[in-house]
C-alpha cells in the first residue's frame, strides 16, 4: 500500500510514522522517470495495526486536531462578520474642536513635541486630527475579543482598521488623504 492509499484510509503522516515505521518496500518507481522514492506497506501489517488501540486513540487524536482548526476557522469568520456588519459611528465635532483635542491629545503623547495648532503644518495636523479620531473609536478594538494568535487576528485587525478610517474619511472629508495614506500602509 502507499502513502496516498494510507491517508485514503485515514492516517496521517504522523501517525504512519508512529505506528508503521519504516516502510516494507522502498526504492524507485520503475514504471515512472521519478527521483521521488516509492514507499510501499504491506496490506496484512496495514490491517494489523489499524486493529490495535494505538491505532484508534491516534486517529481520535487526529480527528480533535481537525475540529479545534475547524472551531478556530468559524471563530475566525464569526469575528470578520462581526467588524463587517457593525456600524463605524465617528464622532462629529467642529473643526476648531477637533484641532484643540488633536493637538492636547498630541501633547498627552509626546509632551515635548511642536506647538499648538498656529506653528503645526496642515499636514501635521490632519495626521494628529486622524489619529486623535482613531484613539476616539478604539472601543471597536473589542470586536477584536475571542481571536487568539494566528487564528485571523491579524486579518481582522487590518479589517477593523480600514473600517474605521473609511468611516471617519466619510466623516471628515478633509481627512481622507491622511486616511487613504494610513489605509496604505494597512493593506
Amino acid at each position: 500500500m502507499s502513502l496516498a492509499g494510507l491517508r485514503d484510509r485515514g492516517w496521517s503522516d504522523a501517525m504512519i510514522a508512529a505506528l508503521l515505521g519504516q516502510a516494507d518496500v522502498q526504492g524507485r518507481d520503475p514504471r515512472r522517470w521519478s527521483l521521488a522514492p516509492v514507499r510501499l506497506y504491506l496490506l496484512a501489517r496495514v490491517e494489523a495495526v489499524e486493529r490495535t488501540p494505538e491505532f484508534a486513540s491516534s486517529a481520535a487524536a487526529d480527528r480533535g486536531w481537525a475540529a479545534s482548526l475547524a472551531a478556530a476557522e468559524r471563530r475566525r469568520r464569526a469575528v470578520l462578520a462581526s467588524i463587517g456588519a457593525a456600524p463605524i459611528d465617528v464622532p462629529r465635532i467642529p473643526a476648531t474642536e477637533l484641532a484643540r483635542r488633536a493637538v492636547r491629545h498630541r501633547h498627552l503623547l509626546e509632551p515635548h513635541g511642536p506647538g499648538g495648532p498656529g506653528g503645526v503644518t496642515a499636514g501635521a495636523m490632519a495626521r494628529w486630527q486622524v489619529g486623535y479620531l482613531r484613539y476616539a473609536l478604539t472601543r471597536y478594538d473589542s470586536l477584536l475579543d475571542g481571536l487568539y494568535g494566528d487564528t485571523g487576528r491579524t486579518e481582522a485587525e487590518q479589517l477593523l482598521r480600514r473600517r474605521v478610517y473609511e468611516a471617519i474619511a466619510a466623516a471628515y472629508p478633509h481627512l481622507a488623504q491622511e486616511c487613504r495614506r494610513r489605509m496604505g500602509d494597512v493593506r
